[in-house]
């Protein structure tokens, strides 16, 4: 459960500008370092609107990197529109005092694979810098696919191409190059693994054109920024008759953390729509539901069966939903 995270106290060591919208922050924890291996992240308290929430990031590069042993390093891309967290983060100064949680990895690299390859999309290179990395210093068989919407967007990209050499593609939007994961994944040998990383659109594609090659499932490992949709956030309401209530979301917030504020409580976890202990029943829409989980399967959600209250929102109107709240009897 989140309300179970142990904060700790750390500073903001230094910062810098990796591309004109994503900014990398070196982040020194009271205490010192704690053990962490790549895919790794860490869960961040900032300021919206005089609030504070939770934003989780993944930890960049490798523990063995100098320095690792004294700060975290996280890549934050200013999202606009967004729910202001990023924002928050940009206004961040040396010296600055956060609190944050210990590394915990849901996004575990594994190395028994005949083959790997790695995609990132845009700010999806957080996670995926540090496995290109290990598995180039352990002279692994792979490839790495990095697509970003313009050549100025590839953060890390130096140090990617000195590492990779050939075996790193790029793929320029702005240039009208495109990644055909149907493509990449048909020429993978049996048996090989991807990890891929980034928004919404390139998951689903990575899922369907991972199925389409006829692979196994347990092969092809996702991760989501817990945010990114099909649409831009905005307001939207939602009723539950269970409890007789009737709220309404604003952009910047979750659908999960305005329900337990009027008192509907959901279990939850990753809060990134991964692990689906949100999952609420649909009962009726007006508007479309956008899906911003990687739990649910895509029968579940082309008919609006459930959605993940922790990332998913509604375009254009709202929807009424039952809780698993039951009145003592």
């Amino acid at each position: 459960m989140t309300d179970a995270i142990r904060w700790h106290s750390a500073t903001v060591r230094a910062h810098r500008d990796m591309t004109p919208t994503v900014r990398e922050f070196e982040i020194r924890p009271e205490g010192g370092v704690k053990p962490w291996s790549v895919g790794s992240h860490i869960e961040l308290q900032v300021v919206v609107d005089g609030a504070m929430q939770t934003r989780s990031y993944s930890l960049v590069g490798t523990p063995q990197a100098d320095g690792a042993n004294e700060v975290y390093r996280i890549a934050v891309r200013r999202a606009e529109p967004g729910r202001g967290g990023s924002r928050w983060m940009w206004s961040l100064e040396t010296g600055t005092e956060l609190l944050i949680s210990e590394p915990e990895n849901r996004f575990a690299l594994s190395y028994g694979a005949p083959h790997t390859l790695l995609v990132a999309g845009g700010i999806g290179i957080t996670p995926i810098l540090g496995m290109a990395l290990t598995l180039a210093r352990r002279g692994s068989l792979m490839r790495m696919c990095y697509a970003a919407r313009s050549a100025t967007d590839f953060a890390y990209g130096a140090e990617l191409r000195a590492a990779l050499g050939d075996r790193l593609a790029t793929f320029d939007g702005a240039n009208g190059q495109r990644l055909d994961l149907g493509r990449e994944f048909a020429a993978l040998p049996p048996k090989a693994q991807a990890w891929v990383c980034g928004p919404l659109r390139l998951l689903d594609a990575a899922r369907e054109a991972w199925a389409a090659a006829g692979r196994s499932a347990a092969g092809l490992h996702i991760e989501t920024f817990g945010n990114s949709g099909h649409f831009d956030a905005e307001a939207f309401w939602c009723e539950v008759p269970r409890h007789g209530i009737r709220v309404v979301v604003p952009p910047e917030r979750s659908l999960l953390d305005v329900l337990a504020e009027a008192g509907v409580e959901a279990l939850s976890d990753c809060r990134r729509g991964e692990c689906g202990l949100c999952a609420m029943d649909i009962v009726r829409t007006e508007g479309t539901i956008d899906h911003r989980d990687v739990f649910l399967g895509g029968s579940e959600k082309r008919t609006n069966q459930r959605l993940c209250a922790c990332v998913s929102r509604v375009r254009g109107g709202g929807v009424v939903l039952d809780s698993a709240y039951r009145p003592d009897t």
